[in-house]
């Protein structure tokens, strides 16, 4: 699956989703002043090697909005807002603290924990950091294209 992240004049970015035999699907990323919501997605899912919101649109799910709980998939999104956090108060929070937020999160939206430890949580660090410097690079208009293999 290909990924297509362009920046845009105004409140949003786009990601086009380019999958073999699926019609390409286009979604709005409101912007937040750090990657895209979905680009932390792709970072923290190349991290886990985990079954998340990117690894269900490449098996063939439908990249929606209102998607089917389930298990593994949750306890993937309450990582990327921990780590999007993290990100917004410019990825200097001790690690210590990240997995307890996480712990914290899980618990809150009763969802299960992944197993996580400091490597994984400095990996996506490192991860989100490369992508950030790509992303902030890029001019309005132009694309960072990325490839998602599930």
């Amino acid at each position: 699956m290909i990924l297509k992240f362009t920046k845009c004049s105004g409140k949003n970015d786009s990601l086009e989703i380019i999958r073999r035999g699926s019609a390409t699907e286009v979604i709005s990323c409101p912007k937040q002043r750090i990657i895209p919501h979905d680009m932390m997605h792709y970072a923290v899912e190349m991290v886990m090697a985990e079954l998340g919101f990117l690894g269900r649109v490449a098996a063939g799910e439908a990249a929606s909005l209102t998607m089917e709980s389930e298990p593994v998939s949750d306890g993937i999104e309450r990582l990327v807002e921990v780590m999007q956090g993290d990100s917004w108060s410019g990825g200097e929070s001790a690690v210590a603290d990240i997995l307890e937020l996480y712990r914290v999160t899980c618990f809150a939206r009763q969802c299960p924990v992944l197993p996580i430890d400091a490597a994984t949580i400095l990996a996506i660090r490192e991860r989100v950091a490369k992508l950030s410097v790509r992303w902030e690079a890029l001019a309005v208009g132009e694309t960072l294209e990325l490839s998602f293999e599930s």
